[in-house]
């Protein structure tokens, strides 16, 4: 049996749609607040590999701390390396409809 860890922001109506939806479905899950239990930098990683998808996706761009920091127009000149430890510091630059399953 699989085992879902949610990273989730519990002010996002997504967090709170995608929860209801797995409660409703009798789906358990492991729940992790993504602003108190950053995201590592070797799970960004093992996440970003995975999912075929560009690293930019992982940011989120709504944010406000992604506004600050004017991410934007800085990401292009940074490295992957350093795009995943930027990720890493804080788990409000991280885009919370990252579901993590792993085997139990």
């Amino acid at each position: 049996m699989e085992k879902i860890t949610v990273l989730c922001y519990a002010k996002c109506s997504t967090c709170q749609k995608a929860l209801k939806w797995l409660d409703s479905k009798g789906i358990s899950y492991e729940l992790r607040p993504i602003k108190e239990k950053n995201p590592t930098v070797s799970e960004l990683k093992e996440w970003y590999q995975k999912s075929g998808l560009p690293l930019k996706r992982f940011f989120n761009t709504s944010g406000n701390l992604y506004k600050e920091l004017q991410l934007k127009d800085k990401l292009p000149d940074m490295s992957e390396e350093e795009q995943l430890a930027l990720l890493a510091t804080d788990g409000m630059l991280v885009k919370t409809k990252n579901i993590k399953m792993r085997l139990t």
